[in-house]
């Protein structure tokens, strides 16, 4: 199993910034690695659907974002630290929402998936608070 665990949420001020992190430990039975995974940020706000906001490919070149979000948001990622970040900047209170990292194995380094449907493996979240 692969186990992700999300962190660097809290409370912000509208404008401010924050930095999230997902950190990726285990294997499947397969042995795959944090490697052979496409990443994701999704986010959840209160009353709402779980919704995408950012995806990486397994190499970190290719990167897909919610359009509401370009320009604000960046993914990235660390493969030889098995890690994944979300950096957020000019947050709005409407950026509240609890936030979750995901993992989709893919058998192309290229491939970015936006379809929450297919990833196989979520963290718990993180929550993010921007106040007014």
């Amino acid at each position: 199993q692969v186990q992700l665990v999300e962190s660097g949420g809290g409370l912000v001020q509208a404008g401010g910034s924050l930095r999230l992190s997902c950190t990726a430990s285990g294997r499947t039975t397969s042995g795959r690695t944090f490697r052979s995974y496409a990443m994701g940020w999704f986010r959840q706000a209160p009353g709402k659907e779980r919704d995408i906001v950012a995806a990486i490919s397994r190499d970190g070149f290719n990167t897909r974002y919610a359009d509401s979000l370009k320009g604000r948001f960046t993914i990235s990622r660390d493969n030889a630290n098995n890690m994944v970040y979300l950096e957020m900047s000019e947050l709005k209170p409407e950026d509240t929402a609890v936030y979750y990292c995901a993992a989709v194995y893919t058998p192309l380094t290229i491939i970015v998936q936006t379809l929450q449907r297919e990833y196989d493996y979520w963290g718990q979240g993180t929550q993010v608070t921007v106040s007014s």
